[in-house]
């Protein structure tokens, strides 16, 4: 589910802390040492995704924050700003020249560049948390 975030709107908080939790007190972001990363660029999209993203030349960027049971991916538009909500059941991140993260039927690529090798304590962080997660359903094979 992507919302336009440009602007305040209690419907969209209503929604997101349905989906994925509400956010994180005070002293849990610093016992977790942060829960958001770095800027990243965004190298390409899924075609249902391009119409959140620059259409000419400039560099498009994201970010990430951790929720209790899912992430909000923040991306801008020039002065527009979209939140992607997915929950962590619903994600799927790849590791291949950078990462991927794909879920409900979109995906983000992100660049592998200096600030994506700063956010790789976080994405370890935001794997682990899925990895607890997951762990609450016992799932038997």
């Amino acid at each position: 589910m992507i919302l336009d975030s440009t602007h305040f709107n209690k419907e969209h908080k209503k929604i997101i802390i349905d989906l994925i939790g509400k956010p994180f007190s005070f002293f849990e972001v610093l016992k977790m040492k942060g829960i958001g990363s770095k800027r990243m660029i965004i190298e390409d999209a899924s075609p249902n995704m391009t119409q959140y993203l620059n259409k000419v030349s400039d560099i498009n960027y994201a970010n990430i924050e951790m929720r209790s049971h899912g992430i909000l991916i923040y991306i801008n538009k020039g002065l527009k700003n979209f939140t992607w909500v997915i929950p962590y059941y619903q994600l799927v991140i790849y590791k291949t020249n950078g990462t991927s993260i794909h879920a409900q039927g979109k995906y983000i690529h992100f660049r592998n560049n200096k600030t994506f090798k700063e956010n790789k304590q976080f994405f370890d962080k935001l794997l682990q948390a899925k990895v607890n997660y997951d762990e609450q359903f016992n799932f038997q094979f």
